[in-house]
């Protein structure tokens, strides 16, 4: 079955064949019976090469694609300060490195969690990378409560005990309650009643609308989000793929 985006693609499609026909006979100066021969003849080519249908309806996407991109890029360069240097998500990698990913996550994301060890594998492989992490909860409360454990967690402990909740909560397959939270913290050796008791801080109430306003801005609505220094990279990717965009910066570069 044809998706309805690419139907309604291929119906455009259809239209803009005509169109250019259309202006040069100046359909308004047709009679009616002209009209109607004009129809049966573009409906007569199009039925027997419906593969013109398809031609454009490639082209007419690869352009959306490309206007897409365009205006991500647009996006991006406009908030990278936010995007790159907040002065409260969590830094790793190599805070120092040439190239800066940004991950926009969120713990309940199963195409998140899927990440995880991609990226883990992309930052041994590749030490000049600078790798910033987004608390973005879109997935419900639970997610919301994973995200304040995990900001407050950085607050109050620093940056290593906030890696090793992050990963604890990507690992966790439970419920994201009080007891649970208070088993993460203790199993790290951290002070779990210090940690609980920041999660409604405003400076944590703080974190995360400034994401989300973020989030918004770049029309992020999904999770995983990468941006790749200026580049807007929507959805899951396996490292390789993405080392091959990072070379291809690089080599751009000098």
């Amino acid at each position: 079955m044809i998706a309805p985006t690419r139907m309604a693609l291929m119906a455009a499609c259809a239209l803009s064949l005509t169109a250019p026909a259309a202006r040069a006979l100046d359909l308004n100066d047709m009679t009616e019976a002209e009209q109607t021969a004009f129809g049966a003849a573009v409906r007569s080519y199009l039925m027997e090469n419906p593969e013109v249908i398809l031609e454009a309806v490639d082209v007419l996407e690869q352009q959306q694609a490309q206007a897409d991109a365009r205006r991500d890029e647009a996006l991006v360069a406009a908030n990278l300060q936010e995007l790159q240097d907040d002065g409260y998500s969590w830094v790793g990698g190599n805070p120092d490195g040439d190239i800066t990913l940004v991950e926009f996550m969120d713990y309940r994301c199963g195409y998140c969690r899927r990440a995880a060890p991609e990226v883990e594998a992309l930052l041994a492989a590749d030490s000049n990378i600078r790798f910033v992490i987004k608390e973005l909860p879109i997935l419900g409360d639970a997610s919301v409560l994973s995200s304040r454990f995990a900001i407050a967690t950085k607050l109050v402990a620093g940056d290593a005990a906030y890696k090793d909740i992050h990963d604890t909560l990507l690992a966790f397959k439970g419920e994201p309650n009080e007891v649970a939270m208070r088993r993460m913290a203790e199993g790290l050796s951290l002070d779990a009643d210090a940690i609980l008791a920041k999660m409604d801080a405003p400076e944590v109430n703080e974190q995360l609308r400034r994401t989300r306003t973020l989030a918004q801005t770049l029309s992020i609505s999904g999770t995983p989000t990468f941006v790749l220094e200026e580049e807007m990279l929507r959805g899951y990717l396996p490292a390789d793929q993405i080392q091959i965009m990072i070379e291809e910066i690089r080599a751009a570069r000098s």
